[in-house]
């Protein structure tokens, strides 16, 4: 073997035990890194952890939500919506000691198919709002939430502005078994809400079902949002959608549907003209507007000023907010009978039974009943 192949060999070797130097060294860094992020990340878990689980006491609530904290009426309409027996107790103590600071704002329903343009006219309607100094909350009754884990106010980005407004709050749609028990909620948040400051109330649902009488009573302004040429003219007649509402606004009053708007407004004139007067004495007004062009939103916040402004003088406005309160009092308690009684054990049992009878023939849907009312109130 020559010389320079004995130089080459040794040279090779040295470069090899270099590499391998480097690449035991660079494990042992990674090792040695890698102990340190999982440690960290224990750490930091652990803090998460640590801080989730201390709840404020009830007296920081309420009175981070009287000095307009956001994020505290966020965390309070969570407890709200909470299954939790612990959360809802903690809940009801929070809405007691802030109700005597609600009841001071104006509550306004909207409603409309989907596709009318809720989300763009609430959007619209908030930033006109805000620019006149008020402060805007926009929750949302959407029984169909629970059902397809969706939510028409759960995608916030179709609301971007509004979402950036300091002086507006929105709250997506509780998810909830039934329509009462997402009605209930939301109307526990109004007043969560009120007390937070918020002299306005907007509150949306997707106009479909019965969703629209749950909203309207909770509400002071019930407004119907139409789109002309949709054919649903009638239709909103049959439901009685039109005799709820307060004004009937047809949006998307732009560029060539201008011409079928003026043909809608006649019609729904028409309509409103079929029913009894209202007994706040109101005349329900059809308007058209514009909310991706931003017309005709100044004039239908002044017919909302004026509406407010004639119930409250005729003493309408505090009747209504009485009988609501008594709706919703009845409502409860029907709620609460109703789990009560088909969360009975003997009841699942012996209603399947009867059930079977009524298959069968031998008995009656009103005999079944009475007995397994008279089984529920412990009759024999």
């Amino acid at each position: 073997m020559s010389f320079a192949s004995i130089l080459f060999i040794n040279l090779l070797f040295k470069i090899m035990s270099s590499i391998m130097t480097k690449k035991q060294s660079s494990k042992s860094l990674q090792k040695e890194g890698g102990s340190n992020l999982k440690t960290t990340s224990i750490t930091s878990a652990n803090i998460i952890k640590s801080n989730r689980s201390k709840s404020p006491s009830i007296k920081k609530f309420v009175k981070e939500i009287l000095a307009g904290n956001v994020s505290y009426l966020s965390r309070a309409i969570t407890l709200i919506e909470s299954t939790n027996k612990k959360h809802q107790k903690k809940a009801n103590i929070i809405l007691e000691q802030c109700l005597p600071f609600a009841n001071k704002s104006v509550r306004i329903g909207i409603t409309g198919v989907p596709g009318v343009g809720k989300s763009t006219f609430i959007e619209v309607l908030g930033k006109h709002l805000t620019s006149n100094h008020k402060k805007v909350a926009v929750l949302a009754v959407d029984p169909s939430s629970s059902l397809n884990k969706g939510s028409i106010l759960g995608d916030k980005t179709r609301m971007e502005e509004l979402v950036n407004d300091k002086n507006a709050y929105i709250r997506p749609s509780p998810s909830g078994s039934s329509l009462g028990g997402v009605a209930r909620k939301t109307r526990e948040s109004i007043i969560l809400c009120e007390a937070a400051g918020f002299d306005t109330i907007i509150i949306e649902t997707v106009g479909v079902g019965q969703s629209e009488t749950m909203v309207h009573s909770m509400v002071d302004f019930f407004l119907l949002l139409k789109i002309a040429g949709a054919g649903d003219e009638l239709q909103g007649i049959k439901r009685g959608i039109i005799e709820m509402a307060d004004a009937i606004v047809i949006n998307k009053s732009d560029g060539e549907n201008i011409k079928n708007t003026h043909i809608a407004k006649i019609e729904f004139s028409r309509a409103l003209q079929l029913y009894p007067p209202k007994e706040s004495g109101w005349k329900p007004k059809v308007l058209s507007a514009s909310a991706l062009k931003n017309i005709g939103i100044d004039i239908i916040s002044n017919m909302i000023d004026q509406y407010i402004c004639l119930t409250k003088k005729q003493g309408f406005f505090n009747t209504k907010r009485n009988n609501q309160n008594t709706f919703w009092l009845k409502t409860t308690i029907e709620e609460s009978l109703y789990n009560s009684f088909f969360k009975n054990n003997k009841i699942s049992i012996d209603l399947q039974q009867e059930i079977e009878l009524l298959k069968n023939g031998k008995t009656t849907p009103f005999n079944a009943a009475s007995k397994l009312l008279k089984t529920y109130h412990g009759e024999t």
